[in-house]
């Protein structure tokens, strides 16, 4: 895999963000993930602030190929929803001044057609989001993995075209019970951004754990070959499946050096 469209988070590889970026660029990364919630404060980062990393990063060699924003409730709840949608529209205006294309967070529990007051002020935060998207050119990408293929697929067939994209974590799709390839096959056409992650299956659906890459379920050659076919041009991430900054750190390198075959 071309070494340039690879990405990694930089809160697990040092608690310098500048040091995280050698470290980034030493690992031969073209990318890196910035977490908007527990990393650098979207909503407190300044034009100056932005155009420090921006510097660093042009120092560094290397893009913001996404902003991670999850947050706690789900896009279809109504406790707190204002708040939830204007915070989620600020870090995608942000995102975009970061130089990334990619906003990375969860819609919550869907809700069927039929709980009609639900679904439909999901649908209409995700168009909101959608035009938000548009304007700015940091796109909403809901994670595929806690959210199944087929929902996902429905809501993006209820929004208007180019509304939302899909986030494939291929370790999260296994531990709740679907098909990484299948999911790849099915979303193709909207995914904005994948991780290449790894895990085991538990007993039940939603009951498994992730791994380091490479040592556990998911058959991620079959996804990676569909993402091409189809045309995919975007990043692949990594993860850290340990919060131990150095254990962190050799587990990236790992799954890159995984992923590079």
């Amino acid at each position: 895999m071309n070494s340039s469209r690879l990405a990694v988070p930089v809160l697990p590889l040092a608690s310098d963000f500048r040091r995280s970026l050698s470290i980034a660029r030493e690992f031969g990364a073209g990318g890196i993930e910035i977490d908007g919630r527990h990393g650098i404060d979207l909503v407190t980062l300044s034009d100056t602030g932005i155009r420090q990393i921006r510097k660093w990063l042009d120092d560094a060699g290397l893009h913001v190929a996404a902003v991670s924003f999850p947050t706690r409730g789900g896009y279809a709840e109504q406790d707190r929803l204002e708040a939830r949608v204007v915070a989620t529209k600020q870090a995608m205006l942000q995102a975009h001044r970061l130089g990334a294309a990619a906003l990375l967070g969860r819609l919550g529990d869907i809700p069927s057609v039929e709980d009609v007051v639900n679904w439909q002020i999901l649908i209409d935060v995700c168009t909101d989001l959608g035009r938000t998207g548009q304007q700015t050119g940091a796109f909403f990408c809901a994670e595929a993995g806690r959210a199944g293929p087929e929902e996902l697929r429905r809501v993006i067939e209820a929004l208007p075209d180019g509304s939302l994209q899909v986030h494939l974590v291929t370790g999260a799709l296994l531990v709740h019970g679907h098909d990484p390839a299948e999911a790849a096959t099915t979303l193709a056409a909207d995914i904005g951004y994948v991780h290449a992650t790894d895990a085991v299956a538990g007993a039940y659906a939603g009951h498994g754990r992730a791994v380091p890459l490479g040592t556990g379920q998911v058959d991620l050659p079959p996804v990676l070959a569909i993402l091409e076919e189809r045309g995919y041009r975007g990043w692949v991430g990594v993860e850290a499946t340990t919060p131990q900054r150095e254990e962190a750190a050799r587990e990236i390198a790992s799954a890159l050096n995984h992923l590079r075959g």
